[in-house]
């Protein structure tokens, strides 16, 4: 049976089409009724092409009532790119397909090949990387120890600096008695001011 123009249009008067930013767009239930119109013996089915690290990739093949493919749709979702994909990504990425298949049919594209669901999926995948960058609450960060040093080249010896606190040497002030920026510390210099608080300390006894 050869199916004219003016049936796919007579079909595409009835699909109710929703908005999205100014925009309408046909839903794939809308686009599937208005197919069953025009062919109500025909068929629609789905293949998974891929489906690997929670990407999916599925093919809806849409055939008239003679077993006659009319058209081809593909469509990939990932499971974690949106909320509603965490549990209905593969769903979510058959309907589209299915909706792109009957798109290329000629149903519902007086504004666009891309269904509603496609493009509400698209707009909530990008949307999402703005929510997942949210900033921390300040107090989640660990407060920074005021004498913990940010040294530039060597970095200090743990053993020499729990000597130095254990002799009450600060590295604020051995910096500045060295007239160098406490960044800049080596453990030779700390080794230095712990051997000169050493002999101090054991000439006053």
């Amino acid at each position: 049976m050869i199916i004219g123009f003016e049936q796919i249009k007579k079909a595409n008067e009835s699909i109710k089409t929703t908005d999205i930013k100014g925009k309408e767009y046909a839903e794939v239930n809308q686009r599937i009724k208005a197919f069953r119109m025009v062919y109500p013996n025909g068929s629609i089915t789905t293949d998974i092409i891929s489906l690997a690290d929670s990407i999916v990739t599925i093919k809806a093949t849409v055939a008239n009532g003679e077993g006659e493919i009319l058209a081809t749709g593909y469509a990939q979702e990932k499971e974690t790119s949106s909320y509603i994909n965490k549990t209905s990504y593969i769903e979510n990425c058959e309907t589209s397909a299915v909706g792109r298949a009957l798109g290329f049919c000629g149903f519902g594209i007086d504004t666009s090949v891309a269904s509603y669901e496609e493009v509400s999926n698209a707009i909530a995948n990008q949307e999402k990387p703005e929510t997942a960058k949210a900033p921390k609450p300040e107090t989640a960060k660990a407060p920074k120890p005021a004498e913990a040093p940010k040294p530039t080249g060597e970095q200090l010896d743990k053993t020499l600096l729990a000597e130095a606190e254990r002799l009450k040497i600060e590295l604020p002030r051995v910096a500045a008695y060295l007239k160098k920026p406490v960044e800049n510390l080596t453990n030779a210099d700390l080794q230095k001011c712990i051997d000169q608080k050493t002999k101090a300390l054991e000439g006053q006894k």
